[in-house]
C-alpha cells in the first residue's frame, strides 16, 4: 500500500492509495454529515439531498451526469448513513479528471431544480414504502429508534413520508451550504494514480467549498425497550440488542472478534446452536454497530411464529455463555475472519478507497493493515470475557415484526 494524505488550504483531506498494477480507479467525498445530525423536523434531509445531488448542476442536467459517466463506462453512485454521506465513482484510469470533477460539480453547484425535486420526491417516497413492505429490512430502523429513542440517532435514514412530502427546495440547499465544507469531507482515490495528481485535481475541482464547519453532536443515550408490531407474515423477524463499543473505544476489536464468534459465520455458536443442532431459523447472526461515541450490540432471526418462543431464551443463553469461557480455537478462528475480510477487501479499488475514507474520518489518519491485524491478533480471552460480561449486563432491546403472538416476555442476558 502507497497511502498518502495532503489536507487542502480550505480543510479538505486527500487521501489517495497508489495500486499501480490495476487499470481503474475509485474516488469519493465522504462528507462528515448524517442522520444523526438533523433535526427532527427535517428527518430524511441528508438522503433527500444525496438524490438531489445526482439532479443537475449549473454545468449538466441530470441526464448529462449519467451519460457523461457511463460514456466512459463508470459509474456513479451514493449512499447515506448515520454519521456519513458519500458519492463515489469508479471509472478507468485515464478518466480519473472527469470522475473528480464530476463529484466535485455536483457536491458544489447543485441546482436542486424544482421539478426533478418533485420527481425525486415520489423515488424516495417509493423507496420509503418499499422499506417498510420487507421486513427484514424495516426492523433495523425499529431496533434503531427503540434503542435511542426520541433523539436523532434512533431516527430513520430515510425519514417520514410526511416530512419527505413537506422538504422544501430551500432547506435542502440551506442544509447542503451548512454542513458540506472541506474540514467536514475527506477525498479518496484508490486505483492506478499519482497522488499529487489527485491532489492537484481535487484542489482546482473543490476551490469553491467553504473552509470550516461547526458540526455539534449531542451524546445519544441508549435505552432499552420492547417493540412489537404484529404482520400477517409466514416468519417472525427478530432484532435482541444491548448497547455496544464506539468505534474510538479501546475495546472495539476485542467486541468485533467477540461479534464474529457469537454470530459471524457458519461456524459461530448461534448458527451451530440454532440453525445446524436445532433448525428453528434459516436466518440467524450477530453484528456490532459502532458510531463515533456509541454503539450497538445486536442480534437477528427470522423463524416461523411458533419457533420464535423457543429462539428467544436459546439466545439469551448462549449471550450467558460467552462470560464462561472461550476456547482458543474458538478464539483463533474468529480473527481469522476479521482477518481474512480486510485482507481481501484490500484486492478492490472500491473497497481500499471507502476504507481510507472511514479511516480519516473516524481517526484523523490512515491505519496500515499491519497495525488493524496487530489489534485483532491482541484479542484475547480475558478481554473477551470483559467485554461479554459488560454486554450482559445492559438492557435489553428486543423488536419484532410478524406473528408475535407467541413470543413471550423480553430475555434478559445477565
Amino acid at each position: 500500500m502507497e497511502v498518502q494524505v495532503t489536507t487542502l488550504a480550505n480543510g479538505l483531506r486527500v487521501v489517495t492509495d497508489r495500486m499501480p498494477n490495476v487499470e481503474t480507479a475509485s474516488v469519493g467525498a465522504w462528507v462528515d454529515v448524517g442522520t444523526r445530525d438533523e433535526k427532527a423536523e427535517i428527518n430524511g434531509i441528508s438522503h433527500m439531498l444525496e438524490h438531489m445531488a445526482f439532479k443537475g448542476t449549473e454545468r449538466r442536467s441530470a441526464y448529462d451526469i449519467a451519460e457523461e459517466i457511463e460514456a466512459v463506462g463508470g459509474h456513479l453512485n451514493a449512499y447515506t448513513s448515520r454519521e456519513n454521506t458519500a458519492y463515489y465513482a469508479k471509472i478507468l484510469k485515464q478518466d480519473l479528471p472527469l470522475a473528480v470533477d464530476m463529484i466535485a460539480d455536483i457536491l458544489q453547484n447543485s441546482t436542486m431544480d424544482p421539478e426533478e425535486l418533485e420527481r425525486e420526491r415520489t423515488v424516495i417516497l417509493q423507496e420509503i414504502h418499499q422499506a417498510h413492505d420487507t421486513p427484514d429490512d424495516i426492523i433495523f430502523d425499529y431496533f434503531q429508534e427503540v434503542a435511542y429513542p426520541d433523539q436523532a440517532m434512533g431516527r430513520p435514514i430515510l425519514g417520514s413520508v410526511e416530512l419527505v412530502q413537506s422538504m422544501q427546495r430551500g432547506t435542502i440547499l440551506d442544509y447542503m451550504r451548512s454542513n458540506y465544507s472541506g474540514s467536514q469531507m475527506v477525498f479518496a482515490a484508490a486505483g492506478n494514480l499519482d497522488h499529487d495528481h489527485v491532489t492537484r485535481l481535487a484542489e482546482a475541482a473543490f476551490a469553491k467549498l467553504p473552509k470550516q464547519t461547526e458540526v455539534t453532536r449531542p451524546l445519544p443515550t441508549y435505552s432499552g425497550g420492547d417493540f412489537r408490531e404484529e404482520r400477517d407474515l409466514e416468519q417472525v423477524h427478530l432484532m435482541l440488542g444491548v448497547n455496544g463499543v464506539s468505534y474510538l473505544d479501546d475495546d472495539f476489536y476485542t467486541a468485533s472478534v467477540l461479534s464474529t464468534l457469537f454470530g459471524g459465520g457458519m461456524s459461530s455458536r448461534l448458527f451451530q446452536e440454532i440453525r445446524e443442532k436445532r433448525g428453528l431459523a434459516y436466518s440467524i447472526y450477530s453484528f456490532l454497530s459502532s458510531y463515533s461515541d456509541s454503539g450497538l450490540f445486536g442480534i437477528y432471526a427470522g423463524t416461523g411464529a411458533k419457533e420464535a418462543a423457543e429462539i428467544l431464551p436459546l439466545i439469551s443463553a448462549e449471550m450467558s455463555k460467552l462470560a464462561d469461557g472461550i476456547a482458543a480455537d474458538e478464539i483463533a478462528r474468529a480473527r481469522a475472519q476479521l482477518k481474512a475480510s480486510i485482507l481481501m477487501s484490500l484486492e478492490s479499488t472500491s473497497s481500499r478507497c471507502e476504507q481510507m475514507a472511514r479511516q480519516i474520518a473516524m481517526y484523523g489518519r490512515p491505519m496500515t493493515v499491519e497495525e488493524t491485524v496487530e489489534r485483532i491478533d491482541a484479542v484475547n480471552e480475558s478481554g473477551l470475557k470483559k467485554v461479554a460480561q459488560q454486554l450482559l449486563e445492559g438492557d435489553v432491546t428486543l423488536c419484532a415484526v410478524g406473528p408475535c403472538a407467541h413470543l413471550g416476555e423480553k430475555p434478559k442476558f445477565s
